[in-house]
């Protein structure tokens, strides 16, 4: 092998399981969101904050946050990479926190509103981008990033979006063919998202990777957060579908 030189440009790779599986655990999440946002809000139009909860999660941990960690952890290079715990974990809250009062804003009172929609997507967005981007720099390698400032506002434009879509999809669609689709749809663009941004970094060698304490990494830990995001995932619907939480909705009324 090679040896590296400082300053010199480094060439990724991906896994192309790990690629498969990002886009997997995002349909999955997406479609368990969009069968929660159907019962946001109970028959007297007063919103389900444990169901808005649930959405949040499954939307913005699963269906985003989770993708966009595998995502990461299919980025290959040929230096080490570990991650930086304190920021992976507020990248995670940050998803769930946001996805939340997206979804809130959207559709989690008594209808549907354009203005809330319009809104959330613009909050959505940026918080995916905000989110995707502390998840890169919580990398901790012998690599600096330099950012290509078109892609990165490409990114931005795609994650709004995206945002968009979700949130249509999430309160305009009942029948579950359709929400299958959407999912499908969702997670493609969410994926498309995550690729775009990390394709507007040049990853350049440096002499060695910053000294942190606190840093996750390992070969199988991809395998790992899809394990774990899949058991959250299959918790949440069983929450919902069988259990009190599955309160009456007016969500066909809220939509006319």
């Amino acid at each position: 092998m090679t040896p590296l030189v400082v300053g010199q440009l480094l060439s990724p790779e991906y896994s192309l399981g790990l690629v498969a599986l990002s886009f997997l655990i995002s349909f999955a999440g997406s479609l368990v969101a969009l069968i929660c946002a159907g019962r946001m809000v109970g028959a007297d139009g007063k919103p389900n904050l444990a169901v808005v909860a649930c959405a949040a999660v499954a939307l913005g941990g699963i269906g985003i946050w989770s993708m966009h960690f595998i995502g990461m952890l299919a980025y290959r290079l040929p230096v080490g990479i570990s991650y930086n715990v304190p920021l992976t974990v507020v990248s995670l809250v940050a998803a769930i926190l946001i996805s939340g009062i997206a979804l809130y804003m959207a559709g989690g009172r008594r209808k549907f509103s354009r203005a809330g929609w319009l809104a959330g997507s613009l909050l959505a967005g940026l918080g995916v981008c905000v989110m995707h981007y502390m998840g890169m720099f919580a990398m901790n390698m012998r690599a600096s990033m330099d950012f290509d400032p078109t892609v990165v506002a490409l990114s931005v434009a795609i994650a709004i979006t995206a945002a968009g879509a979700a949130l249509w999809l999430a309160f305009n669609l009942r029948r579950l063919s359709h929400q299958i689709a959407a999912a499908a749809v969702m997670g493609v663009a969410v994926c498309t998202m995550h690729y775009v941004g990390m394709s507007a970094a040049s990853m350049i060698c440096i002499a060695a990777a910053p000294t942190d304490a606190l840093a996750i990494g390992g070969n199988y830990m991809g395998l790992s957060v899809f394990g774990t995001a899949g058991a959250v995932l299959i918790f949440i619907y069983w929450v919902i579908t069988g259990s009190s939480l599955d309160a009456p909705t007016a969500q066909r009324a809220r939509t006319s």
